[in-house]
């Protein structure tokens, strides 16, 4: 059992684990009245069909929000489960006292499961939001108009301490080997107001909102 009372369960799986080998060990799981929450371990193996098997998991025990009934109840500001980086990353600019309404945010990063969903929750805040991605033209121009940058790109120190808008909140989601940010860290503390540093910023959110999602999925699963 976990510092949090939440008693986990480890399904290791080989590494010749099929995409029906592991909808299957997930619906398994959905099925089961004793699991309350399921994570799934991404990004998955090449080879594996990633949103078939997310779509594996029962909605009431998408704890991760990573499900398109998660996304759209999330999008539409209906009862459900959010995804839980971008959900910390809102905890985030709560914590610190960020009005995020009236702001134009610039969201680098179009990933399901964070930059899409971080994108609806900053909207939901009445934020205006632009979504770059590998696509986007002038990229440092549009970052240089920004009040918040939220980094989920997966490319180590891509955005540059001299793009970002004097003052601006920036959120580094991104993780790459050797604890190495998305932002330039070192080049971004001259200019931002808020920054988050990698580790130890946008992780731990992401794991308190699990925990806390975990519990919830199990007290609706009681009544």
């Amino acid at each position: 059992m976990s510092r949090g009372g939440i008693d986990s369960r480890h399904v290791p799986l080989p590494a010749t684990t099929t995409t029906p080998g592991l909808v299957a060990a997930i619906a398994e799981l959905s099925a089961d009245p004793t699991v309350d929450g399921i994570l799934l371990q991404h990004p998955v193996p090449a080879g594996i069909d990633e949103r078939a098997a997310f779509e594996a998991i029962a909605p009431g025990k998408d704890v991760d929000g990573v499900t398109m009934h998660s996304f759209a109840a999330m999008a539409f500001g209906l009862p459900g489960v959010a995804s839980c980086t971008p959900a910390g990353i809102l905890r985030l600019l709560d914590a610190y006292g960020v009005n995020v309404a009236g702001t134009h945010a610039v969201v680098i990063g179009r990933s399901p499961i964070l930059g899409k969903p971080v994108a609806m929750l900053l909207l939901a805040r009445d934020a205006t939001v632009t979504v770059c991605h590998s696509r986007t033209a002038g990229l440092p121009s549009i970052v240089a108009g920004a009040d918040i940058v939220v980094a989920a790109v997966g490319r180590p120190e891509f955005v540059r301490g001299a793009w970002l808008k004097p003052g601006a909140v920036v959120v580094d989601a991104g993780y790459n080997p050797g604890n190495v940010a998305d932002v330039a860290f070192e080049e971004a503390l001259g200019r931002a107001g808020l920054i988050t540093p990698v580790p130890g910023g946008v992780g731990p959110t992401t794991i308190a909102v699990l925990l806390e999602q975990t519990v919830e999925a199990a007290f609706r699963a009681l009544h």
